[in-house]
């Protein structure tokens, strides 16, 4: 796993991507994967999200998988803190309970 510690890590560029996402907007895990230099890694976007170092301050609530459905393991508090947090930054909800992904993801 050391590819994914110190300054130039998978972790670090993931990081950085997600703190780019807008308030308001969601990207996938593989976007994040793409845009962090390693498309092929989206499961290991969430492993690194999981590991956030600066939960509050690194936007990991603004990561959804690509049909818009947030993560039943959230690891800051349940897919219900999630949605909410992404509610309270104007992210739209389709009736099947996924982000419209048409109004609201990023397009980095």
């Amino acid at each position: 796993m050391a590819e994914h510690e110190g300054p130039s890590g998978f972790g670090d560029r993931v990081y950085e991507v997600v703190c780019r996402i807008p308030r308001g907007k969601v990207a996938s895990y593989g976007q994040v994967a793409r845009l962090a230099g390693s498309p092929r890694c989206a499961r290991m976007v969430g492993w690194a999200l999981h590991r956030n170092p600066r939960p509050g301050v690194i936007p990991c609530h603004r990561v959804v998988f690509k049909d818009g459905s947030v993560s039943s393991g959230f690891a800051f508090g349940g897919p219900e803190v999630q949605r909410s947090l992404l509610a309270d930054e104007g992210v739209v909800f389709l009736t099947d309970g996924k982000v419209d992904l048409d109004s609201c993801g990023w397009n980095a």
